[in-house]
């Protein structure tokens, strides 16, 4: 079985393709998202600084990855990277950051794994694609399921200021936003 916790040496190397260009400066939508804490998230009211990282899907303990998974540039990743933040947390925090997961998975699979990793932070659900639709966020389809693609945006006072994509190795994205903190 795949484990999830570990990324294959293998992987193919996403290349910035430009589909992330148009967010810095954008305002974050004023949508309210069910989160794995069991609240509602409106990114639009959210002051202060903020770190989404929108991810594609995280797999579960004993089910197979959708078919070609690990062909797919920069989908593999997505618990070594929420490890990563989770394992980066109070640094963040004491950086004057929130932290949020973000992706298009429902809330009762998104708390499957909060849980199975101690998440510290909340996971939002965009189910229905409101924030990837307000924003333009990027996408691509595996196993017939439209998936975010891996981008970590940094918010002030509701205001994207930084945009990381495409992040790669995934578990690498903390470290990126924490460099980024400590310089602006």
């Amino acid at each position: 079985m795949t484990n999830l916790n570990q990324l294959p040496v293998d992987l193919p190397i996403p290349q910035d393709d430009g589909s992330t260009n148009h967010l810095k400066g954008m305002k974050l939508p004023n949508v309210s998202l069910s989160a794995t804490n069991g609240k509602a998230i409106n990114f639009g009211d959210i002051k202060g600084k903020l770190v989404i990282y929108c991810y594609p899907m995280t797999g579960q303990p004993n089910v197979a990855l959708p078919d070609g998974w690990d062909q797919i540039p920069g989908a593999r990743g997505c618990t070594p990277q929420s490890c990563s933040f989770r394992d980066h947390y109070q640094e963040l925090q004491a950086l004057g950051a929130e932290v949020v997961g973000l992706s298009v998975q429902t809330s009762e699979y998104q708390k499957e794994m909060a849980e199975r990793l101690h998440l510290p932070f909340p996971v939002v659900s965009d189910v229905n694609y409101q924030f990837q639709q307000a924003l333009n966020m990027p996408t691509f389809v595996a196993a017939g399921m439209t998936l975010l693609k891996r981008v970590t945006l940094i918010a002030n006072n509701g205001v994207i200021e930084a945009v990381h994509y495409p992040i790669f190795p995934s578990d690498s994205d903390p470290a990126w936003v924490i460099d980024y903190l400590k310089s602006h």
